[in-house]
């Protein structure tokens, strides 16, 4: 069984590291760890991970956020996917830096990518995970912030983040949404400067459209 994973960004080094770019970096932290190579095709770059005898193929649009739809679109059709086989990874400025969210349907937030993906498809009964960036920016400048780089504390995060979203879609495959959910939906404790042992040390223990 073939999944449609797509994250969501803007291509060209400039937005690389930049908040709105969160799904592009997930699926290549996601296919280095498992080893596999981005490949330009049409409408975007795509690798193939596998698990269980289920196939994912991570597309990352080349159509800028706005146009997203016509990857998503183009890539469901190539693959003969229902609509339940499409997960899509988008920034979302309503949850802190170190959120995630995986629902299983919902409007687009405001989100422009997610709202094109939705007039392409007609359908918004499809899979998103969203990943918080925070708000904390002045009234009319969310486009700057949004299109800012991630701080470099931020961007050492981004390999746990893809982990956690790669077992979520993973769950999402085999043991189905609800307890998908239940399981990725839960911020992850830090722990405190003051409450962490001691010996811790030698124990070794990317505007275009937006």
């Amino acid at each position: 069984m073939d999944y449609l994973v797509v994250g969501l960004g803007n291509i060209g080094p400039e937005y690389a590291r930049t908040r709105h770019n969160m799904g592009f970096m997930v699926l290549d932290a996601w296919a280095q760890a498992s080893n596999a190579l981005f490949k330009t095709d049409r409408y975007g770059d795509v690798a193939e991970v596998s698990f269980k005898g289920r196939w994912f193929v991570l597309l990352k649009p080349s159509t800028y956020m706005n146009l997203s739809g016509n990857a998503v679109r183009y890539w469901m059709q190539k693959l003969h996917l229902p609509l339940e086989n499409l997960i899509v990874i988008s920034d979302d400025i309503n949850l802190p830096f170190g959120s995630i969210r995986m629902r299983g349907g919902g409007s687009s937030g405001g989100h422009n990518g997610l709202e094109d993906i939705a007039a392409k498809l007609e359908s918004e009964a499809w899979t998103r995970i969203r990943l918080g960036v925070g708000n904390e920016f002045s009234p009319g400048s969310q486009i700057d912030y949004v299109l800012g780089d991630l701080s470099p504390e931020e961007l050492e995060q981004i390999p746990s983040l893809s982990a956690r979203v790669a077992q979520g879609i993973r769950d999402y495959s085999t043991i189905g949404l609800q307890r998908a959910m239940s399981a990725l939906n839960v911020r992850p404790k830090v722990q405190k400067e003051a409450e962490k042992p001691q010996n811790a040390e030698k124990s070794g223990s990317d505007v275009p459209e937006v």
